[in-house]
């Protein structure tokens, strides 16, 4: 599995979205982060907005979904053109039967954890995921400081999900920079989102190369 970058536009100009979208054209996917203002306390963008982006996007959704009630409402943003949709783990009731309503619509179905959510309860699902997201900041804002001590988590998931022999991703998202994405990747993931540190920097292309290419570092696990 190779590395890919996927910003996050929580950390772009929501009044120009496609001319930020097409700032990260070198990006493998962009990540839309969508908030409820319950789950988590942010309010961000909904189905018409995910929809919209899809339609002038010039890379596939990513779309993480910070919300209550991720059973009924994950199938929706992938009829709204999402590539691939993570629900968390603590906003679902059956989260096999979702991942594989997703897949059988043809888009990638992901679980992600809070710090605070163990994911040793996720090690009998990963026949079912295409990815997993381990969350490194609480999540609903962008710009937190990466907390280390999910490193740990990361190289549990990663040994584990080797020893299933599943073909599953595994994504980071908070805190991810040029100074912390190689130690994340020897941790064991291999797909990083990152908000500030492509769109905080004058040059985005050059700032997602660089990212990619520090993130191509061996597992250490």
């Amino acid at each position: 599995m190779g590395v890919q970058i996927n910003p996050s536009i929580l950390s772009a100009d929501f009044v120009n979205l496609e001319r930020e979208l097409a700032r990260i054209a070198t990006a493998d996917a962009v990540h839309v982060d969508v908030m409820d203002n319950h789950f988590v306390p942010n309010l961000t963008l909904g189905l018409p907005v995910v929809r919209r982006i899809a339609e002038v996007s010039p890379l596939p959704l990513d779309v993480h979904l910070m919300i209550e009630d991720a059973d009924r409402w994950a199938p929706a943003y992938a009829e709204a053109g999402a590539a691939s949709v993570t629900f968390h783990a603590e906003a679902t009731q059956a989260p096999v039967r979702l991942a594989r309503e997703l897949r059988s619509g043809g888009v990638r179905a992901a679980v992600a954890v809070r710090p605070a959510t163990p994911v040793e309860p996720l090690y009998d699902l990963l026949g079912d995921l295409d990815m997993v997201l381990v969350m490194t900041v609480d999540p609903g804002f962008g710009g937190q400081a990466f907390i280390e001590g999910m490193l740990a988590k990361v190289r549990r998931l990663r040994a584990a999900v080797t020893a299933s022999g599943a073909t599953v991703d595994i994504q980071v998202d908070g805190g991810v920079s040029a100074s912390t994405i190689a130690a994340i990747a020897r941790a064991g993931a291999n797909v990083f989102v990152a908000g500030s540190a492509v769109y905080g920097d004058p040059d985005p292309s050059g700032a997602i190369a660089r990212l990619r290419l520090l993130g191509d570092a061996p597992y250490e696990v």
